[in-house]
């Protein structure tokens, strides 16, 4: 692992979070080293009796993955290098424009150290996956699930990692309706390469649930969706003549330019290239 620090920002930080959140921080998980970050890893070091510089190197990885040990048994669960070939192989797509949308998308891991799918649940998408089930968001919003249903996007109660599933599970415990239930998985990005759950139907999977269900399996699933959602939006053309604009655009919607995915897609598969 590389030596990370203050202001650091790579994913390998969003794993260095997901290890500490496992031992017991409290923290947002993501894949920018914060003052957060940096206080939780000093308060580490300090009770680990290693150097206090919040300098996460070889000997702080070492104890971290000593104190971890047990959570890490999914590598069976990962995509090969040949995984991608083939892909890349069978669309006819350059093997650093499939890696850098995974990198881009989900730092290039599918799945949780729990073993869970990767996800980032959107309260915005919530309210309109209610609304076409015929059920009023309004009649189900207050004060206390405002962190999961809201009718506009923000960012601001992402939470990251295993903590989305706190976010997910609450959405779903706000009705006992089916329905309700059907509408949160929806409003959830999942896997190596965050497709919304709402695409389900539209790539050919018998139902959200269905499509959630293989989500769970393995990255090749994630890589199977990952497919089929190039081919049904129209995306293979941009992304083989590397149209980073068209390609977050087709991908992330209009709004992409907020979060420059077309310049982290372009910078990310320069490095692959």
């Amino acid at each position: 692992m590389i030596a990370l620090k203050y202001r650091a920002k790579a994913p390998e930080v969003f794993t260095l979070c997901e290890m500490l959140h496992k031992i017991g921080y409290s923290l947002k998980i993501t894949d920018s080293f914060t003052l957060e970050v940096d206080a939780a890893v000093k308060d580490f070091q300090k009770k680990n009796n290693l150097v206090m510089d919040g300098i996460v190197g070889m000997k702080t990885w070492q104890v971290l993955f000593d104190k971890s040990s047990k959570i890490f048994n999914i590598n069976d669960l990962f995509l090969s290098e040949q995984d991608l070939k083939d892909f890349a192989k069978s669309y006819n797509l350059e093997l650093a424009a499939v890696k850098a949308v995974n990198e881009v998308e989900s730092c290039g891991k599918g799945f949780l150290i729990n073993g869970k799918p990767k996800i980032l649940f959107e309260g915005h998408v919530f309210w309109q996956q209610l609304q076409k089930r015929g059920i009023k968001p309004e009649s189900l919003a207050n004060p206390q699930n405002r962190n999961v249903l809201y009718p506009k996007w923000t960012k601001v109660f992402y939470k990251g990692g295993v903590q989305e599933y706190d976010r997910l599970n609450q959405a779903i415990a706000i009705s006992p309706d089916p329905l309700v239930k059907e509408a949160a998985l929806a409003s959830a990005s999942w896997g190596s390469f965050q497709i919304m759950g709402y695409h389900a139907k539209s790539l050919g999977y018998a139902s959200v649930q269905a499509f959630v269900d293989k989500m769970y399996l393995h990255e090749r699933e994630h890589l199977k969706a990952f497919g089929k959602f190039l081919e049904v939006n129209n995306i293979l053309t941009y992304l083989r003549n590397k149209n980073w604009a068209k390609v977050a655009e087709k991908y992330n919607g209009a709004a992409y330019r907020k979060n420059k995915y077309d310049e982290k897609l372009k910078k990310a598969y320069e490095k692959y290239a």
